[in-house]
């Protein structure tokens, strides 16, 4: 199969009829591998990962803290990549990918923000300051819940589906100002201790299992997108022959 051809293959994809059960079939071994990954990253890091000689064994939590943010940050750009792609290639599938992602990142958003107050405490001496990073970080979650409650809220899914893009979109600024944060302003909050332009400042054990756990958290992320991409195409497209025919498969598949 040449090129085009390949492509035009893959583009057909981008029908709801033809996604749904593509979906249907990769979800579960995304789930199946996050939680593997899971595993092996939590053993990695709580039970094999050396004492950190400055900070004892509360500094455990970046093994589930860095992920959530790194996870925060990256489905935030993925989700305005989609509602990017829906605004300029008017894909419905674009923009129920867009919305799919919302919780997902909002939920690593909230993750990210606990667990650092639960290392802050110790760390810092306060669950909570007004640090540029702190700060950034919970805009963002505000730009999750506000993206997920207008789309909500509007009930024509075309309108809802344009308004949540353009919010996605002009949110994605907030990304690199939380990242470059603590360059840019003089903050309580350490520097990354990943780089790609120098060493990382951590034992190879303690990498290894932030970067195991940063890979499961991702696989979850997919496979839980898949599966609530899914459930709104079914409600999206119920009007559809399809659809009638997919909910009569299941509904015979049930009974039996």
């Amino acid at each position: 199969m040449n090129s085009p051809e390949r492509s035009r293959s893959l583009f057909r994809f981008a029908a709801p009829h033809n996604f749904y059960p593509l979906a249907g079939r990769l979800a579960p071994w995304f789930a199946t591998a996050a939680l593997v990954l899971t595993v092996a990253g939590l053993w990695l890091g709580f039970f094999v990962a050396p004492t950190d000689a400055t900070q004892g064994e509360v500094y455990r939590v970046i093994f589930i803290h860095v992920p959530a943010a790194w996870m925060s940050m990256f489905v935030y750009l993925v989700m305005a990549f989609w509602s990017a792609v829906g605004l300029v290639m008017n894909t419905r599938l674009s923009f129920i990918m867009s919305q799919a992602l919302a919780p997902t990142g909002a939920m690593f958003c909230f993750v990210a923000l606990w667990t650092g107050a639960l290392w802050g405490k110790p760390t810092w001496g306060a669950y909570w300051v007004w640090d540029a990073r702190l700060t950034s970080q919970l805009l963002l979650l505000f730009l999750y819940f506000g993206f997920i409650a207008l789309t909500r809220a509007i009930e024509d899914p075309r309108r809802a589906d344009r308004a949540g893009a353009i919010i996605a979109l002009v949110g994605a600024v907030n990304v690199p100002i939380i990242y470059f944060s603590v360059q840019w302003w003089n903050t309580l909050h350490q520097g990354a201790s990943v780089s790609l332009n120098k060493a990382p400042s951590m034992a190879t054990t303690m990498l290894l299992g932030m970067l195991v756990m940063a890979i499961a958290a991702w696989m979850y992320t997919i496979a839980v997108v898949l599966w609530r991409a899914r459930s709104m195409i079914l409600e999206r497209e119920r009007h559809t022959e399809w659809v009638g025919a997919v909910l009569e498969r299941e509904a015979q598949g049930g009974r039996a």
